[in-house]
This record gives structure tokens, sequence and C-alpha cells, in this order.
């Protein structure tokens, strides 16, 4: 097994939303989230790559993993 599968609590899909919208939705559900929740922000905006890590950091919660899964990323986030 790969050490890049991480298993997901929640999956939040925002394929083909421009950005702000996979940050925006992200931001929705770990709101919602209890702690230790993994969630999985799955996004065709390659902006979200930089996005994202900038916004956990300030929100303090933890970056797991971005995976290039081809037609998309998988970024996996650990709600603090």
């Amino acid at each position: 097994m790969s050490e890049h599968k991480h298993t997901p609590d929640v999956t939040v899909d925002a394929r083909g939303a421009g950005c702000p919208g996979p940050l925006m939705d992200l931001i929705g559900k770990v709101k919602t989230a209890d702690e230790g929740t993994v969630i999985e922000l799955q996004t065709t905006d390659a902006g979200s790559k930089d996005d994202v890590p900038e916004w956990l950091d300030k929100a303090g919660h933890e970056l797991l993993d971005i995976v290039d899964q081809g037609d998309y990323w998988s970024i996996y986030v650990r709600k603090a």
C-alpha cells in the first residue's frame, strides 16, 4: 500500500470549480467537521495547491498530502 493513501472521512468534490471555489467549499466543510476529521478536497484548480496550504497554516489545520490523480488533485486535510 502506498504511503500516499489516506482514507478520508469526508470528500469534497470541487472538480471543475475555479478559484476560490474549492477553498471556499473546503472551509465550509472544515467548519462543520469534528476535530481530527480527515477531509479530501478534489480539485481541478491548480491554484488550490497553493491556496489550501496557505489557508491551513493560518487556520491551524494539518495538510496531510497533495496527490496528483492525473486529471485532478486530492488534497488531504486533518481538522485541528
